[in-house]
């Protein structure tokens, strides 16, 4: 299926490697130019060097800094050039804040949390979505967790930051000045992916259990329907497709991505 993306410009965020980085590789793939962006600028590197071989015809332009900052923003938004370039696509993304116990957690790490995982993308969607209305098309896709569906005790900092994000998305999403505009705002939320994200959750809970990583994540895979972890490249499509042109009438919703995990109805 073309996803009628071709010379569309993309901002991913987060995407030097896991789930952001299998974003950018399947937009890359349908010939969107991406602008990367992370804070490591060595595997930012090699992840460019990589979509960029994927696809010689598109632009892949890579920035390191911290999104989460002004000056990290406006550094993202100077990427591209040219006429047309502005952005058409943006995934925003962030690694979770750590696990534990709330009681352990100061006012900074809650501050901390909120600015990276709500406050972030609130700001990169004010900056892009006028725009795009103006131009008739726009996507963003926001990776959040299936810990807004179904929370988990320790990770309370990720419950609370990204289902106040989800909130504000479900408002705004709805508007008829994006809507109307062919404007889409979306989140997937993804479950237990084979990233550095879950290795250090379970760490934690080889620490806590005194299992070995390997008995951890046996159980882990257990609990899951479809037996196994996700991948990052079956998760960068189905963000793809909520870029796409056919995906023009979804909007303002939070879509599961975890092997059967949730158990709930709605």
């Amino acid at each position: 299926m073309d996803l009628g993306l071709t010379g569309k410009w993309a901002l991913v965020c987060g995407a030097s490697k896991g789930l952001g980085f299998g974003c950018a590789q399947a937009l890359v793939q349908e010939g969107v130019n991406v602008v990367i962006v992370a804070r490591n600028a060595a595997p930012l590197s090699e992840a460019q060097a990589h979509l960029q071989a994927l696809n010689p015809k598109v632009h892949v332009l890579s920035v390191a800094a911290d999104i989460t900052t002004e000056a990290g923003r406006a550094l993202a938004f100077a990427a591209p050039s040219g006429p047309g370039s502005a952005f058409d696509i943006v995934v925003t993304n962030a690694g979770g804040p750590p696990p534990g116990d709330f009681r352990n957690w100061s006012r900074e790490d809650w501050v901390s949390a909120v600015d990276a995982n709500m406050l972030t993308p609130i700001e990169l969607i004010k900056a892009t979505v006028d725009q795009m209305a103006q131009r008739g098309f726009g996507r963003i896709v926001n990776i959040t967790s299936s810990a807004v569906k179904a929370p988990l005790d320790n990770l309370g900092l990720s419950n609370g930051a990204r289902s106040g994000l989800t909130g504000f998305v479900a408002g705004l999403a709805r508007t008829e000045k994006l809507a109307g505009k062919n404007v889409t705002i979306n989140n997937l939320l993804p479950g237990a992916f084979d990233t550095d994200r879950i290795r250090q959750t379970m760490q934690g809970a080889v620490q806590k259990t005194g299992k070995t990583m390997e008995e951890v994540r046996a159980l882990r895979i257990a609990t899951i329907p479809a037996g196994r972890f996700g991948t990052p490249e079956e998760f960068g499509q189905a963000c793809a497709y909520l870029c796409s042109q056919q995906a023009s009438y979804i909007t303002g919703q939070n879509i599961l991505i975890d092997g059967g995990s949730y158990k709930g109805t709605y």
